[in-house]
This record gives C-alpha cells, structure tokens and sequence, in this order.
C-alpha cells in the first residue's frame, strides 16, 4: 500500500513537472527610439540611459547620426526607466512598464534646452 502511495505521488509530481515545462516562457522585449532636441532635429552621440527598477543597474546607448537608439534583450517581467542627456541638458524620464506585453516598444524622447 505504501508503495502504491509512493508512486501515486511521484506520478502527480511528474505531471505537475510536465505541466510547467509546457507553460510559454516570456519572450524578452526590445526598447527603440530616438532623441530629438527642441526644434525636433535628431540628436546624434546623446547618451540614453535605461535603469532596471529592479536591480538598479543601468545601461547605456550613444544615439546614431539619426538620433536612434536600441536596447535589446529587455526582461518582461521588469520596469525601466529611459532618458537621454546630451550637452549637460537633459529630456524627461519615460517608463517602460511590466505591465506592457508588447515585444517591441518605441520612445521617442526630446531634449529640452
């Protein structure tokens, strides 16, 4: 009878095993964009700052000749915070929520002067 019991629950932990190996995981995100200053001109060699709210640690990302700027790989499960700095001025910080089941997000950010 034991045995039966023994097995019993190892089947029911094999299944349970099985179960969460079948749940998707979380694709990782991505964050592009660009930096634009005040008269809307693309502002090239900005250094774009993304803080994981989590950890704390923070990437960056010199923007292009266009003022783009790419961080890929982003956790899903994870709040950001992104902001730009060029020439000691400084645009506003955007939040990239958890909750934002997109794949694929775009934030434009403008440096004011």
């Amino acid at each position: 009878m034991k045995r039966i019991a023994v097995f019993t629950v190892a089947l029911a932990l094999l299944g349970c095993g099985a179960a969460l190996a079948q749940r998707p995981q979380a694709q990782p995100r991505m964050l592009v964009g660009h930096v634009f200053g005040s008269h809307d001109e693309p502002v090239e060699k900005a250094i774009v700052y993304l803080k994981n709210t989590k950890t704390l640690t923070i990437r960056t990302y010199i923007s292009d000749a266009d003022g783009s700027y790419r961080f890929p790989a982003l956790s899903p499960n994870v709040d950001y915070e992104v902001y730009a700095e060029s020439k000691g001025t400084r645009s506003d910080t955007k939040t990239v929520s958890a909750f934002d089941d997109r794949k694929l997000l775009d934030i434009t950010l403008r440096i004011r002067k």
